[in-house]
């Protein structure tokens, strides 16, 4: 028989809420490279992040003569890039200001050979004053059953 926690954790927004705003941001950037990437499809669902066992994920993004994934791995505190030619690249998800973790996650896409587009995501994050929040570690995780 499998044992079911009957209630959620406490979640106080106060607490968190920084980790909260920035983690919003970091998908918003995530999301502008799939929507860049990836093939227009109806209702914008080609924009969508996808929830999975680890967090959230692109799913594969076709890129020149294969694809690529960005997940946040929520449960290793990680932000990975995995290729399908066997290339697999990953940054912390770490204390770090939106600027930060947008330079890191070009760095690494280039680092890659990926060539993403810049432009507009990085436009509407410094337009709305809001390029410099942290993540508080261990603010984002799965709950694991004990």
């Amino acid at each position: 028989m499998i044992a079911h926690r009957s209630e959620w954790p406490e979640l106080p927004l106060e607490e968190w809420e920084d980790t909260y705003h920035t983690l919003h941001l970091w998908t918003q950037i995530v999301g502008k490279i799939r929507l860049g990437l990836a093939p227009l499809q109806n209702h914008w669902w080609n924009a969508a992040l996808y929830v999975n066992t680890r967090g959230l994920t692109t799913s594969p993004i076709p890129y020149q003569d294969g694809a690529f994934e960005i997940e946040f791995n929520f449960i290793d505190h990680r932000l990975e890039l995995r290729m399908s030619n066997g290339v697999d690249r990953a940054l912390p998800l770490a204390p770090k200001s939106v600027a930060t973790f947008y330079r890191e996650l070009f760095a690494m896409l280039r680092g890659a050979g990926i060539t993403a587009p810049r432009s507009s995501a990085k436009r509407n994050h410094h337009q709305r004053g809001i390029f410099s929040r942290v993540q508080q570690p261990g603010m984002v995780a799965w709950q694991r059953g004990g």
